[in-house]
């Protein structure tokens, strides 16, 4: 009695594995799809993300300045200028609001 209680539990349980898997997907269109940032993330950017990145502006610049003899000696300039300078000034001015990436 017990067997064939087993065997129709298996078959069922087999059957809902195999159609979970085959059932297709919603088709989404790409129109669909909203990648804009939500409001959540732009307020953090503005209020917090965007302050502390030209905090880091004005931190690159004055570490370059003080560097700049340094930077000399070598005639390396412009590697330390992007990455203390232009690179923050970017992030800070130049990107979308709410874009964190």
């Amino acid at each position: 009695m017990h067997r064939p209680f087993r065997f129709l539990a298996h078959a069922a349980a087999c059957a809902a594995l195999v159609f979970c898997v085959a059932a297709p997907a919603r088709d989404a269109s790409n129109d669909e799809i909203d990648y804009a940032p939500s409001a959540e993330m732009m307020t953090i950017d503005l209020l917090v993300m965007r302050p502390l990145s030209l905090a880091g502006t004005v931190i690159g610049t004055a570490v370059f300045i003080v560097a700049l003899p340094f930077n000399a000696i070598t005639l390396n300039f412009a590697d330390p200028a992007r990455r203390l300078i232009v690179e923050p000034a970017k992030y800070t001015f130049t990107r979308k609001l709410g874009d964190l990436e």
